[in-house]
This record gives structure tokens, C-alpha cells and sequence, in this order.
């Protein structure tokens, strides 16, 4: 696809109101399943299938996944990469994320600088991101070493957020954490959304569509589920009701 269009694709949906991406994890998925995970899931209204999540996934685990969704879907396919070693270029785009609230320079810019010429030579389109932890942060927190936003502290994930944008990233990301028991407050995120100006993706424990309103209401731009489209049997069915939820909020 030309350089920027799948960051123009998501910034013109945004146009009309906020939008839900599915999360995949190669490290728990298998690529067929992934395939069938990646239709059902567009066929529920997703718009964009982000790939990644584990540590210690191969290049070629990432490629195979990347081309099964590429056989049974059109939408999007956006690398979430845990690390320079698992890019591939079969992917539209990566984020090219920065955990900010780390204790280790390696997730602040380490794999970043690793990643950079590959991701040139891969022909990648990278979006910039700057992603937050908030307690709990699950097993993201404990690799990545975070210094955890606390759940009453919104004026600092609001001090994050806002150096994110005056680094120039294109979108900030808010994340409890992967199976996290409760969502990120939504006074967290009404206060960060009332004083960023670029888009603000939630996730980490989102299970039920209300919640899924809820963050949605209070500024959400993108709204990611992972851990509810695999653990169960029907994703249609599961994620339906939850974008249209998130719809309400248009």
C-alpha cells in the first residue's frame, strides 16, 4: 500500500466517530486459527487486525500468522510487535510504539533502533505511538518494567500522554494489560481525552459492551479487545454487540 495510507484509513474513520480493533497473538494463536479469528471478526465490524502480544515469537510464527489473516481477510493487518525480531513484512504497518513509563531504556528507544532499518527495508509503514501503562499492566508491565500509571493518578497518564504528542507520535495508547480484571478508569480517560489532540487508543480488559461504551463516552478514539476474541467459541457473536456499542457513541 503507498507510505501513510493505513494511517489515513484509521484518522478518516475517526472521522465518523470512534472505531474497535481486534488484537491476535501469534504466541497463543495458531495461524489457521488466526485466519478464521481474523474473518469472524471482520465480519462483526472490526476495523483492523493488530498482530503481536508474546515475546520470544519467530519472524517466520509472525509471517505465517500475517499470511493466513492476508487469505481470509481485507482489513488492515497492524504489527504490534513486542520487539525488533518479530516484524514481518507481509503487514500493512507497525506501530512503532515507545513504552514510555518503562525503567528500561530497551523499550523506551533499544528495539526501536534495532527495528528502524528493517522496517525501512521491509517497506513497513510505521505509526507512531506512545504507549502507557496503567495498573494492573499484567504481564506487559512485568517484561516491559514499567513504572505503573496508577488507576486515580489521570494527571499523570495526562503528563504522558501530552509528551507523546509534543514528540510528534501520531496516537497515544492507554493499555491495562492483556486479561487485566478491570479496564482503565474512565476518568483516566476523560481527562487525558479532554487535553490531547491526537488519537487515544484503550485497552486491556474490556470484556462487555457497556464497558466498551463507557471508555468510548468518555473520549476513547480506538477501542482494542484481545483476550475476550480468544477465549471464546463464537467471536461474531461476542463482538457484535460490542461495536455497536461503541457505535452509541458516534
Amino acid at each position: 500500500m503507498p507510505s501513510g495510507s493505513i494511517y489515513r484509513y484509521i484518522t478518516k474513520k475517526l472521522t465518523k466517530g470512534p472505531i474497535h480493533m481486534t488484537l491476535l497473538d501469534p504466541g497463543t494463536t495458531g495461524a489457521e486459527e488466526m485466519g478464521t479469528l481474523g474473518s469472524q471478526a471482520q465480519k462483526a465490524g472490526t476495523s483492523a487486525i493488530m498482530v503481536g502480544g508474546s515475546t520470544h515469537l519467530s519472524t517466520e510464527r509472525v509471517d505465517e500468522c500475517v499470511l493466513a489473516l492476508r487469505a481470509h481477510t481485507s482489513l488492515p493487518i497492524i504489527l504490534f510487535p513486542p520487539s525488533a525480531a518479530t516484524l514481518s513484512g507481509y503487514a500493512d504497518a507497525l506501530y512503532f510504539m515507545s513504552m514510555l513509563n518503562s525503567r528500561d531504556m530497551r523499550f523506551i528507544v533499544g528495539e526501536q533502533l534495532k527495528g528502524a532499518p528493517l522496517i525501512r527495508r521491509l517497506g513497513l509503514e510505521p505509526i507512531s505511538m506512545g504507549y502507557i501503562i496503567v495498573e494492573p499492566g499484567m504481564t506487559v508491565a512485568k517484561i516491559g518494567q514499567a513504572d505503573l500509571i496508577q488507576r486515580d493518578d489521570s494527571e499523570r497518564a495526562l503528563h504522558y500522554s501530552l509528551m507523546a504528542q509534543y514528540l510528534g507520535m501520531n496516537l497515544v495508547y492507554l493499555e491495562a494489560g492483556s486479561g487485566a480484571p478491570e479496564p482503565i478508569p474512565t476518568d483516566m480517560v476523560r481527562t487525558v481525552r479532554d487535553q490531547l489532540e491526537i488519537p487515544l487508543i484503550v485497552g486491556g480488559g474490556i470484556r462487555t459492551p457497556e464497558q466498551a461504551r463507557d471508555i468510548a463516552g468518555a473520549g476513547a478514539d480506538i477501542i482494542v479487545t484481545g483476550t475476550l476474541v480468544e477465549q471464546t467459541d463464537a467471536v461474531t457473536g461476542a463482538l457484535t454487540p460490542m461495536i455497536q456499542a461503541i457505535g452509541e457513541t458516534k
